[in-house]
């Protein structure tokens, strides 16, 4: 199973203080040396952490996947043709929001998603989109012919008991839907190496994107032991 860092929060943190550290480029490198299959970013429309110099830099410094994380807008199409990620992923986007909230509304938003597609193939970079485990999203990103679907996790996260047992059905139903259409899956939001367990053990699931939780570990253990915890708990879901 492929692990993709997200390494947003370093950039909080540093943005935090106004100062030029910690350094994105030298945590994705340490998540590299730890392991990671690749590095995920999300350049925001507000800068609120990710910025330009710094997608930039990464660009040029990863050795394994950039992942760039991107609304559906122009101002994101002439980026990604710019920067030239490996994979882009779309995810939806609001001003006010901590974090991202919810799935794209892939079923909405075709004609804005399309022109990623196109420019996609144009430029061999795999397009991902970021939605709910709900069958109609899972249909509208086949049509649209992307690569791969990340299923947002964040509801399974949030609930307890019988309604996270719920959500994780729902993950894997929906995981099971787009495999059988032919799309990738993967998976992420809020996922943390407590409960990505059950998330690592659906089958369909071939890649997962964490971040905050590795970076909340990282403070009391380092990034790269808390790369390696992580990538333990994964392993013992898919085991187990």
């Amino acid at each position: 199973m492929r692990l993709h860092i997200n390494i947003d929060h370093v950039c909080t943190l540093r943005n935090a203080r106004g100062a030029r550290y910690p350094d994105p480029v030298f945590a994705a490198q340490q998540c590299e040396l730890a392991g990671a299959d690749g590095i995920t970013l999300h350049l925001r429309e507000d800068r609120r952490h990710i910025r330009d110099a710094d997608a930039e830099a990464l660009r040029a410094s990863i050795t394994t996947v950039m992942n760039l994380e991107l609304a559906a807008t122009d101002e994101m199409l002439a980026m990604a043709r710019r920067l030239r990620p490996d994979v882009i992923t779309l995810v939806p986007e609001r001003r006010e929001e901590r974090t991202t909230e919810g799935g794209l509304d892939v079923v909405k938003t075709e004609a804005a998603i399309l022109p990623f597609v196109e420019l996609g193939r144009e430029l061999s970079m795999s397009v991902s989109l970021f939605i709910a485990p709900e069958l109609a999203q899972i249909e509208a990103a086949a049509r649209l012919g992307v690569a791969q679907v990340e299923l947002h996790t964040g509801e399974y996260c949030e609930r307890r008991g019988a309604a996270r047992a719920e959500e994780l059905e729902r993950l894997r139903r929906g995981a099971e839907a787009a495999h059988a259409r032919g799309l990738q899956v993967a998976a992420g939001h809020g996922l943390t190496r407590h409960n990505v367990g059950p998330v690592a053990a659906i089958a369909q699931v071939e890649e997962l994107n964490i971040g905050h939780s590795v970076i909340a570990d990282a403070l009391f253990m380092g990034l790269g032991p808390a790369v390696h915890a992580l990538r333990e708990a994964i392993a013992r879901g898919r085991e187990g």
